[in-house]
């Protein structure tokens, strides 16, 4: 009598994280596609190809949808350029505060006119600007954590003697965040490594004479 091997048990772990990347890639191409007001946990369905009950499993709501998907996605080029998992990412600090920033604020344009990044980006945006509740949670999940690198970074600089000791660098840092984010949102003109160099050099050395 020949007997069948029985079966390997399905690997649920690897069909969960299959259908939660494919919902991931969902969400963020159809609020590129339509926006964010016209997304739905039943589109995001549709197109990831799994119920909507295993959205409503995960997740409370689509905002929270879009935002891992978003945070995911950030992640993964955290891993692109190099970061590990074991040390969290932060603005190099190579004692030239100058140069950091540059570093940063073009690796930032980079992302900004990265088609990936740039459509979902800008729907979250939008959306942030008419629903004060979601624009405040899109900050705090998205904004929050990449404004506390440049807080470090330039209280380092404090500490160092390269910043002035008054200097609240919750303050100092929108002298070159602000500007970029108002331009790209805005297409009030372009953005380059110029442009965000020249940003880091009027923030740090003034406009007034010396």
């Amino acid at each position: 009598m020949v007997t069948k091997p029985a079966k390997a048990a399905p690997d649920t772990a690897r069909r969960s994280e299959k259908s939660r990347r494919a919902i991931y890639e969902a969400a963020l191409a159809l609020i590129g596609e339509v926006g964010y007001p016209r997304t739905t946990i039943e589109g995001i369905a549709a197109r990831a190809g799994v119920g909507k009950q295993t959205i409503y499993r995960w997740w409370d709501s689509k905002a929270d949808v879009l935002l891992e998907a978003f945070l995911d996605l950030g992640e993964q080029a955290a891993r692109e350029a190099g970061a590990s998992d074991q040390e969290p990412y932060a603005i190099p600090d190579t004692g030239d505060l100058a140069a950091d920033l540059k570093a940063v604020l073009r690796a930032t344009v980079d992302q900004l006119k990265d088609p990936r990044f740039e459509a979902p980006a800008r729907a979250l945006a939008a959306q942030g600007v008419v629903d004060e509740e979601a624009g405040r949670r899109f900050t705090t999940a998205l904004l929050e954590p990449s404004i506390q690198l440049y807080v470090d970074r330039l209280r380092s600089a404090q500490e160092a003697g390269q910043v002035r000791p008054g200097i609240d660098p919750r303050i100092a840092l929108e002298f070159f965040i602000s500007p970029l984010a108002q331009r790209w949102l805005q297409y009030t003109g372009p953005i380059s490594y110029d442009y965000t160099d020249t940003l880091v050099e009027y923030a740090l050395y003034g406009l007034a004479p010396r």
